[in-house]
């Protein structure tokens, strides 16, 4: 019996590499820029989510500990967990980082190298 408490669009596919906990937060940021996961939608619980999708609980709160952190969704405490509205410069912001430490990991550099270039770079003259 499918758990009509888990918004549509956030089912896991078996065939995707990608991690689950990196599926779950694609699924949500997906959501939120296509519109299936409007601003203040109440995601289901940690423990219902993970049961719904068959994962472990700590999966599902870390994919909800990175969306948060990357201001997709808020926690309000026992009130539970909502998608915030998009800022759209911050939403490239965050997919540019994105892609920059996937770059510099493949590159081998250390956290602390690629954000001293980073840094030198936004405080260069334009």
């Amino acid at each position: 019996m499918a758990d009509t408490s888990v918004p549509a669009g956030l089912a896991l596919d078996p065939e995707d590499p990608r991690p689950p906990s990196e599926q779950l937060r694609h699924r949500v940021q997906q959501g939120r820029t296509d519109g299936t996961l409007p601003p203040g939608t109440r995601l289901p619980p940690v423990r219902r989510l993970a049961e719904a999708l068959g994962l472990a609980a700590g999966t599902v709160a870390k994919a909800y500990r990175e969306l948060e952190a990357a201001g997709v969704i808020e926690t309000r405490g026992r009130q539970g967990s909502f998608v915030r509205a998009a800022d759209r410069t911050e939403d490239l912001a965050v997919q540019a980082a994105r892609r920059y430490a996937t770059e510099v990991a493949g590159l081998g550099l250390s956290a602390e190298h690629a954000l001293e270039l980073v840094t030198a770079q936004l405080h260069r003259p334009r």
